[in-house]
C-alpha cells in the first residue's frame, strides 16, 4: 500500500517531507502537495526547493527529468512556471537510489582544484556514478563529503565517467555555471582526453578507428560497434610493441560508453584484461600470455587531460602517473619481450 503526504490547506506548512522512517523502507512514499498562491512566478524547481527542504535542488531537478514530478496530473520540466494551487504529486526514487546521494569519506586524489573545477585521479575500482549495484562507495559519494557544495551541482558536477576498473583522470564542475561550460566543450570535441592502453596482438601504425557505438542488441550489458549506435571516434599511436601486445596511447573525439575497449575489440586488438571484450592473446609466448590474461581489469588509464577553463578560459593540462599494478604489468612485458630473455626475472 503506498503512502500519501499531503497538504490539504494552502495555509499550512509547505516545507513537507515524509517521516525519517519512511524514507528507509523499500518504496519511498508519494508525495502530494498544493503550490502557495504566494508562490506565483516562480520556476517548479524553485518553488518545489521551498516546499522540500529535505531534498537538494539537484535532486528535485532530476527527478522532474525523470517524470517523477506531474503538475495537475501532467508531466513537466523544471522551467516551467507556477502560479498558484497548482497540485503537485512526486514519485520519489526508492531508499536505495536514494543513499546513493550520501556523503562518504573516501580518500580522494585530488591534482587540481579551484573555485570552479576539480580534477580527480581516479582510481581502478572506484565506481564514478551510483547506479545499480553500485548505490554506494562511488566517486559520486566521495565528492558530496569532499565538496558539500556540489549537492546543489546535478550528478555532483560529474560531467564525463570513466569505467570502474578504468584508472586515470577526470573532471568535475563545481558550479552550474562551469558544468554547462564543460558540458558545450565535450560536445564541441574540445577537451582533450588521452588513455594508455596496452592491447593484444602486435599494432605497427597509427590508426583511427571511426564507428558507431551503441547497446549490444542481444547482451544488453555490453556495447558494441552497430549501424544504429552513436557516432564514435578512437584515434590512437602505437608508443611501444612488446610481443604479442602493444602500448597504445587512444584519444577520443567521442566519449560513448566503453568506446575504447568496444573500439579496440572491433579491429582486433581487445585490451588486456578486459573481462567483457577481452580475447585470448595468439600467437605469443605461453608465459607472457598468460600473464596478460591474468590481469584483473582492463588495461587502460586516462593519462591526459586538456580543457579550457570554464572562467580563466586558460587552457590547462594535467597528466597521471601509471598506475602501479599497470606499471608493473609493462614493466615485466617489457622484460619478457626483450629476446635475450628467455624465462621470468
Amino acid at each position: 500500500m503506498t503512502n500519501s503526504i499531503k497538504n490539504k490547506d494552502a495555509a499550512g506548512d509547505y516545507s513537507v517531507k515524509p517521516p525519517a522512517q519512511a524514507r528507509n523502507e523499500l518504496t519511498a512514499p508519494v508525495i502530494e502537495l498544493t503550490i502557495p498562491a504566494d508562490y506565483a512566478g516562480l520556476r517548479l524547481d524553485q518553488a518545489l526547493a521551498k516546499l522540500l527542504p529535505d531534498w537538494s535542488r539537484s535532486r528535485l531537478q532530476t527527478w522532474i527529468g525523470e517524470d517523477r514530478v506531474t503538475l495537475d496530473g501532467v508531466k513537466t520540466s523544471v522551467k516551467q512556471k507556477v502560479w498558484g494551487n497548482e497540485h503537485i504529486r512526486i514519485t520519489p526514487q526508492d531508499s536505495a537510489a536514494e543513499s546513493a546521494y550520501t556523503a562518504e569519506a573516501i580518500s580522494l586524489t585530488i591534482v587540481y582544484e579551484d573555485e570552479a573545477l576539480i580534477v580527480v585521479n581516479k582510481p581502478a575500482g572506484l565506481v564514478t556514478h551510483p547506479g545499480n549495484g553500485n548505490w554506494q562507495g562511488t566517486l559520486l559519494n566521495a565528492l558530496l563529503y569532499h565538496a558539500p557544495q556540489l549537492e546543489n551541482v546535478p550528478r555532483a558536477g560529474i560531467v564525463h565517467r570513466l569505467d570502474k576498473d578504468t584508472s586515470g583522470l577526470l573532471v568535475v564542475a563545481k558550479t552550474l555555471e562551469a558544468q554547462t561550460n564543460l558540458v558545450r566543450q565535450l560536445q564541441q570535441r574540445t577537451v582533450k582526453r588521452d588513455y594508455l592502453a596496452l592491447v593484444l596482438g602486435e599494432i605497427t601504425q597509427a590508426g583511427s578507428v571511426d564507428a558507431p557505438v551503441g547497446r549490444h542488441p542481444v547482451h544488453r550489458t555490453k556495447m558494441a560497434v552497430i549501424r544504429t549506435g552513436k557516432p564514435a571516434v578512437t584515434h590512437y599511436q602505437v608508443l611501444e610493441n612488446f610481443s604479442g601486445c602493444t602500448l597504445l596511447q587512444c584519444s577520443l573525439e567521442t566519449g560513448r560508453t566503453h568506446q575504447i575497449r568496444v573500439h579496440m575489440h572491433s579491429i582486433g586488438h581487445p585490451l588486456a584484461g578486459d573481462p567483457v571484450y577481452g580475447g585470448h592473446p595468439k600467437h605469443i609466448k605461453q608465459a607472457i600470455g598468460q600473464l596478460l590474461a591474468d590481469f584483473p581489469r582492463q588495461a587502460l588509464h586516462a593519462q591526459k587531460l586538456a580543457l579550457t577553463h570554464p572562467q580563466t578560459k586558460q587552457l590547462l593540462a594535467w597528466e597521471a602517473d601509471v598506475p602501479a599494478d599497470m606499471d608493473s604489468l609493462l614493466h615485466t612485458v617489457r622484460q619478457y619481450s626483450q629476446p635475450d630473455v628467455s624465462a621470468f626475472p
